[in-house]
Formats: C-alpha cells, structure tokens, sequence
C-alpha cells in the first residue's frame, strides 16, 4: 500500500528526531571518587584536578556533549564493586577513572573488562594490570613500582648503605616496596608494613630509632604520611634523611606538615615547575582557581580527562568501534602535562622520573621544586609478563 504524502513526512521527521536524539546522547564518564576513609585527603585533590579539566573542555569530550557521574565510595573496594555495576548496568558509562588505591582498582577492573569500557587510571597502577593480567581496556598513567625503582635509583646516589622502608599492608604498599628493593643497592635493615589508614606511629618510629639506618624510605599517601612525618621529627629523627614517594611528599602532605618537610627529597614523574607549555597553563589555572599548588593526583586526574577528550576526538565522536577507540587511547594525541609520552606494550608509559626537593619559596610557601632527572625513559619491570597483542 502506497502511503500518502503526509505519513511519509510524518514519518520522516520522526525519524529526524529520534536521530538528532540519538546524536544528543551524552558520552558517559562514571568516576568514583574518594572524598572519605583512608585517601580522603588524594581524592579531594583528584576531584579538583577532574573539575578543572571539565571547566576547560566546557563540559565536552572530543567536542561531543558530556556526562560526569560522580560518586564518593569511602575507598572500600566492595563499595567500588557496586558503585561500578551500577554505572555500568544501568547509567551505560562510556569511560571509567577515580579510585586512588590499588586495591580499589584491581576490584573495579574485572566488571569494566568484562562490559568492555575502558578503565583510565587516574592514579593507581597495580603491579598485575602491568604484567599477567594487563588488559587492553586497563591505561595508567604510571605504574606504581616505578616511583621506588627510582628512588632506589637515587638512594644509590646519594650513598645510603643501610635503610628502612615503610608502606601500608595492602596492594600498592607492597608494589611500592617491591620497586624500592629491585634498584636499591644497600641494606635493608627492616621492610615493615603498617595499617592502611594507620594514625600511631610510635612502635614503627621505635623500630627506626633502634636499627639507627643511613635513610629511611617511605610510601605513607595522604593522612597516613601526614601523621607519620610529623611523629618522625617529634621523635627526635629529623637527622636521619627521609626519601619518600612522590606522592606521600606532595602539595597535600606539605600544606599538613609544613616546615618539617625541609630538604626531604622524593622521586616523581611530574612537578608543578615542570616547563612544558600544558602544565605551565595548567598550573596557573590551578592556582587561580584553588589558590595553591596542585599535587600530582590534581595533575594526573586532569591528564585523564584529556586524554579522554583526545580519543573522543580522534574517533570523531564514534564510541562503538572499541578497537578504534583502543588504538586512539593509546596513541595519546596530546601533550600531557609531563610532554610527550608513549605507551608500552602493556598499556603503562615509557617515562622520565625526577627528583624534587622540598624548599621553601621567598613568599614563603613550602613546596617542591624540581631538582633534576633520575631517569629519561623508564618502562616498569612487569611489562615482559604482559601478554597482551600490542
């Protein structure tokens, strides 16, 4: 039966609309966020680093309209479990970033892979997404081992002969320490693990007073490292050098503790004096918006959504065809605030780490300041475990 001229309009518009709908479909982004429990103190930082990146790309990715789904889960990695089902079963995300710890991440990860949407860490790389179970829908932005080879790196240079190291009992901790040992040349007096969210620090500090080492080295994030340093100084060991993860010596840790922090050295893949033009602009939009410094979770929380927003754009918008969107992860066409970087084989960056010092400026803030390269390109150790098709 032939339709008349009407119906056929009718029915064309409707089927105008329902594609200009479709086209009007936001792209997805679900992001747990830790603003309570044990990384309170990191996620608030991420948060601010995501909001920024948003304000810029005026709530868009790749030019394409944008929804940013945020949740607190107090970094239980059972809340993530449900958080993540959620966005996955029934707000139908497009992407995934947030969780601070790795324990959290190695939680989220099995639901994600399994409903294909890709998980960009915005922080934690677990030492098992970087070797036997790397995943090609898993990017981080750097693996956690990598911070303490290099400082094991460092220790050798500055000829520390006998250490401590420190960490919290979980994942990362170990991941951390793991790395610290692998590089580092000297003694290891005692590898201790404390409580994550530990507040008491006395019997550790008692430990470090006995064994009476060259250095002690420590991965102690947010309030955990907070608590710590200020016990270490009030215990009489501020002569004994402190190296520290970038992370546990960053902007929040040194707002907490202050004048402490002085002449402490840590190792990172990113500072704020940096002088790369995206971080540069980065940094003062930071500044201006928040009125201090960013640490490196604000930085890397900020990298995720543009390379989000790279992606978005190379695919021209088209999210379907997940190896195009892989490959266009992967390629990372734009400059992160650390400049250029690439990918391994296993979806980790082949990198350089720096040192920074903590000093205090002539308006008197307290602060890091980039004290030179430890490493030009440095690729973690778990990547030869990898097996997954490059």
């Amino acid at each position: 039966m032939r339709k008349s001229p009407l119906a056929l309009s009718i029915a064309a518009l409707a089927f105008g609309f329902a594609g200009m709908a479709h086209a009007a479909d936001p792209i997805k982004v679900g992001i747990a966020l830790d603003l309570s429990g044990p990384f309170a103190t990191a996620g608030a930082e991420a948060r601010d680093g995501f909001d920024l990146a948003i304000e810029k790309l005026g709530g868009k990715l790749g030019g394409q309209p944008a929804q940013f789904l945020k949740n607190d889960f107090a970094g239980s990695p059972d809340q993530v479990i449900q958080l993540v089902k959620r966005y996955v079963d029934r707000d139908k995300i497009d992407f995934f970033t947030g969780p601070i710890a790795s324990n959290s991440a190695l939680a989220a990860g099995p639901v994600l892979f399994a409903a294909k949407v890709p998980f960009l860490s915005s922080n934690p790389g677990p030492s098992q997404y970087a070797g036997k179970q790397c995943n090609p829908y898993f990017f981080g932005l750097y693996q956690n081992d990598t911070y303490d080879e290099t400082a094991g790196i460092l220790a050798n240079t500055k000829g520390y002969k006998k250490v401590v190291i420190i960490a919290p009992n979980y994942p990362a901790g170990k991941d951390h320490l793991g790395g610290f040992k692998r590089f580092y040349k000297g003694e290891i007096q005692n590898e201790v693990y404390t409580k994550v969210g530990q507040i008491d620090y006395a019997a550790e500090i008692a430990q470090i007073r006995s064994s009476n080492p060259d250095a002690v080295y420590i991965f102690l994030p947010g309030g955990m490292g907070i608590n710590f340093i200020k016990q270490y100084v009030a215990g009489g060991l501020k002569d004994t050098p402190l190296l520290i993860s970038g992370s546990g010596a960053d902007e929040d840790v040194i707002r907490a503790v202050g004048e402490s922090m002085l002449g402490t050295t840590n190792t990172a893949h990113w500072a704020h004096d940096l002088k790369v033009p995206a971080n540069v602009e980065f940094v003062a939009a930071y500044k201006k918006k928040y009125g201090h410094f960013p640490s490196v979770y604000a930085a890397q929380a900020y990298d995720t959504i543009m390379a989000m927003d790279a992606a978005v754009r190379d695919v021209g918008g088209n999210l379907k065809d997940k190896a195009a969107l892989l490959k266009a992860l992967k390629a990372a066409n734009f400059e992160t605030l650390r400049g250029r970087v690439n990918y391994g084989p296993n979806n980790f960056p082949v990198q350089a780490f720096y040192q920074r010092t903590i000093v205090k400026l002539p308006d008197g803030t307290i602060t890091n300041k980039l004290d030179g390269m430890v490493v030009e390109k440095h690729q973690d150790a778990h990547v030869q475990d990898c097996k997954m098709a490059s």
